[in-house]
């Protein structure tokens, strides 16, 4: 029986392979895999009168005190649903909607009426989620599965492959334009998007899984957006961990220069955090970063998010 790896930010509890469970969500950690399996541009074609409008849009809705609508697309993945979990306690600030894949994944979460499903790969299908929405956050990503045989106690590596139409160039390119093209159609004032860290490296290990090329599909959907003129945030996440959120301090760097160092990792649950305040902050618009955090009781616990998207001086 084949297990199925989820993609962005994987980090498993002890081992890569300890568990099926930890194996099973979309959101993989693609940068503490590639240390397992192994062991570009610019936005420069964004006019500045078209950010500051949107910057001023924003700023207006937001001055107004109307919740903002938001679209959480992959809601029903471990990172997904956190962020929508947190936006529906905000309901003075956000109208949580979320848009997952299958009617499975609806009744996960709740089988809320806000939660819509769609097929990311055509744009028809998701439509429906993106009427009326005021900002966009996506948390979607493709998803390999392992194939059947592998015995770790005998040193093996483990061999990953893509279902069918469900490539990375198909779910993280052809999906996430849909997502971008469908969401500046109704006008957002922002759009959240969260990725990997290790996208600069075109030989990165992870680009050889199920060959699937899974960092070049990502870089080249957050260059689609970075170059959409929509206020955008771009998140490239680290070893994602399940553990609580709010208890660590926050790092923030660029072009993986965090992979080099012992702080690569990041909760769930920061990620989710940073995602939600990237909404409030005009120092987040028009940003790209790399997020992990120093080890629990090391430094201070990150409360000031405004400082640190102020840290962030890349736009891709």
């Amino acid at each position: 029986m084949a297990m199925r790896v989820s993609f962005l930010s994987y980090a498993p509890p002890r081992s890569l392979f300890e568990s099926s469970k930890a194996l099973s969500n979309p959101l993989f950690s693609l940068s503490h895999l590639s240390k397992k399996l192994s062991s570009g541009g610019s936005s420069s074609s964004i006019s500045r009168r078209r950010r500051r409008s949107f910057g001023a849009l924003s700023a207006s809705a937001m001055a107004e005190g109307s919740p903002l609508t938001v679209l959480v697309t992959g809601a029903g993945g471990r990172t997904g649903q956190i962020v929508y979990k947190k936006l529906k306690e905000q309901t003075d600030r956000y109208v949580a909607r979320g848009l997952v894949r299958t009617e499975e994944s609806k009744t996960k979460i709740g089988a809320a009426d806000d939660v819509f499903v769609g097929d990311i790969r055509q744009a028809e299908s998701i439509a429906p989620a993106f009427d009326g929405i005021g900002a966009l956050i996506i948390l979607t990503s493709a998803v390999p599965k392992m194939k059947p045989g592998f015995d770790p106690s005998k040193g093996e590596r483990p061999e990953f492959y893509f279902e069918d139409g469900f490539y990375p160039e198909q779910v993280d390119w052809i999906g996430q334009k849909n997502q971008i093209d469908a969401a500046k159609a109704v006008g957002v004032k922002q759009i959240v998007l969260v990725g990997s860290m290790g996208g600069t490296d075109v030989n990165n290990p992870l680009n050889g899984i199920g060959n699937g090329n899974i960092l070049v599909w990502k870089r080249k959907a957050e260059q689609y957006l970075a170059d959409s003129g929509v206020p955008y945030t771009i998140i490239r996440a680290g070893g994602l961990q399940d553990k609580d959120g709010g208890v660590r301090e926050l790092l923030v760097g660029k072009d993986d220069e965090l992979l080099k160092t012992d702080t690569r990792t990041i909760a769930r649950a920061d990620v989710a955090e940073v995602c939600i305040q990237a909404l409030q902050f005009d120092e987040a618009k028009f940003k790209a970063f790399d997020l992990a955090s120093k080890p629990e009781g090391e430094g201070t616990p990150t409360t000031d998010f405004k400082a640190l998207f102020s840290q962030v001086t890349a736009r891709f």
